[in-house]
């Protein structure tokens, strides 16, 4: 039976393949432009694949728990799930975030030293 670690690594492997894929990444995207939205239109909005397809991008990101899907009369209405999102994500972002605060305050303290008019200059 695998560990915690092992069982976190295992989710965080789930996410980040799902996440690898371009047409997946335009479906989170336009979930997060516009909201809840059915199959039919996220399909309008891949002309070159068909709304089976659609759905089975959708059911990987539901797997990982990305996607959310509430029916509504004879339609599925998918949203993204902010919440399991940002569970999914935190532990991954948290590990590196030491490296982007370093980055940004070496950044802060570099847009803050005065010019000397060297750099730059044509």
């Amino acid at each position: 039976m695998p560990d915690d670690a092992e069982r976190r690594k295992a989710v965080a492997d789930d996410l980040f393949r799902a996440l690898a894929d371009p047409t997946r990444r335009h479906i989170l995207d336009l979930l997060a432009d516009r909201g809840t939205l059915t199959v039919s239109e996220l399909a309008a909005q891949f002309p070159d694949l068909v709304a089976s397809g659609i759905s089975k991008h959708l059911m990987a990101l539901r797997a990982t728990g990305l996607v959310t899907a509430t029916r509504q009369g004879r339609n599925q209405l998918y949203a993204i799930d902010a919440d399991a999102m940002s569970r999914a994500l935190a532990p991954w972002v948290a590990r590196y975030e030491a490296y982007w605060s370093g980055a940004l305050t070496r950044l802060r303290s570099a847009a803050a030293e005065p010019d000397d008019g060297v750099a730059g200059t044509a």
